[in-house]
């Protein structure tokens, strides 16, 4: 925190108003943190001091003694678990991408079902999130979707939803209503404005502009607004179509698409160690990492962590605290 603050204090800190914005952002995080173990420390002493007053405390006083106890208890665990939190990237806002997979229009049905899942999970935690790009299926669902979701920890909070989620159910798409396994595969990339190890050349960049197919409005649909990238070395293709304008889309392409030559970066540095340790295995989409089961019984439970729940309800309207908890916890383990 004294590294921030003395950034803060120099003379040409706002010439770079982003940088400025995001450092100062970072800055006022970590104060409220210090603040709150600060004021939490005062009401345990405070609540010790009142103890030592009652040599025979009555009921009512005990109650009323204990009761405080638990309330501090769990603003402890609350602000413990946040020193989970910890990873280079925790802090940073995400790029959220869903795509459907096996499972014909129900797998589609269930990518845009996380979809939903995933932004009533951004409006209970405070957060904003912005469809940055959505294919519609032919019959109903997604094909796939772009999300950004920004707020206090987003990455750190959202790692636990990387890979392939499961549901099981009875299909509304078929006349005998039969029981139906869907996949689909959620990609979480941590926004990252300046990649150290990459350097991006502008002329290895495709950037092709087209009108946007999808909701928006008259001048969405009537304007060359929607962006396409290419970046050439590495094959990777971002579209955004979200915004009004073909900059802002521009804008909003980049951000994904240097989140997502980052996560290549990191992939293929593991691939090279996996294959001088000969334990080398090629990218394929392996096991769920999480099972929703709507018939014949309700359960959601993550096979990492094996914490599970019957309430599928709540955790497909964003209910995912458990989840992300028990996660981070395991992997915390796992180190």
């Amino acid at each position: 925190m004294v590294e921030l603050t003395n950034q803060t204090e120099q003379t040409d800190f706002w010439n770079d108003s982003q940088r400025a914005g995001k450092i100062s952002k970072e800055l006022e995080g970590l104060k409220n943190e210090i603040q709150a173990f600060e004021k939490l420390e005062k009401k345990t002493i405070e609540l010790l001091e009142l103890a030592e007053l009652f040599d025979a405390p009555q009921e009512k006083e005990r109650n009323e003694v204990e009761g405080q106890l638990a309330e501090i208890q769990k603003e402890f665990e609350a602000l413990e678990f946040k020193t989970l939190l910890s990873g280079q990237y925790d802090r940073n806002d995400v790029i959220l991408a869903i795509r459907s997979g096996a499972g014909g229009v129900d797998a589609q049905d269930w990518a845009e079902m996380l979809m939903r899942m995933y932004l009533r999970w951004a409006e209970r935690s405070g957060f904003k999130a912005v469809i940055v790009e959505q294919t519609k299926g032919n019959e109903a669902g997604i094909k796939s979707a772009t999300l950004e979701i920004s707020g206090p920890y987003a990455y750190g909070y959202l790692q636990s939803e990387a890979g392939v989620h499961r549901l099981v159910r009875l299909s509304p798409f078929n006349s005998d209503n039969l029981r139906q396994t869907s996949f689909a595969i959620v990609e979480i990339l941590p926004i990252i404005e300046e990649i150290a190890q990459v350097v991006i050349n502008p002329q290895d960049l495709v950037i092709d502009t087209y009108r946007a197919s999808g909701a928006g409005g008259q001048h969405v649909n009537t304007t060359d607004s929607a962006v396409r990238i290419t970046h050439l070395p590495t094959g990777l293709v971002v579209t955004c179509q979200s915004e009004r304008s073909q900059l802002q889309n521009k804008e909003q392409a980049m951000k994904v698409l240097k989140a997502r030559i980052h996560k290549k970066f990191l992939e293929d540095q593991e691939a090279e160690k996996q294959k001088l340790r000969g334990e080398y295995k090629s990218a394929e989409w392996g096991s769920q990492i999480r099972s929703y089961v709507i018939h014949p019984y309700k359960m959601v439970k993550d096979h990492r962590t094996k914490f599970e729940t019957s309430d599928a309800e709540k955790v497909l309207d964003g209910e995912l605290e458990g989840f992300m908890q028990a996660y981070l916890r395991f992997h915390a383990n796992e180190k």
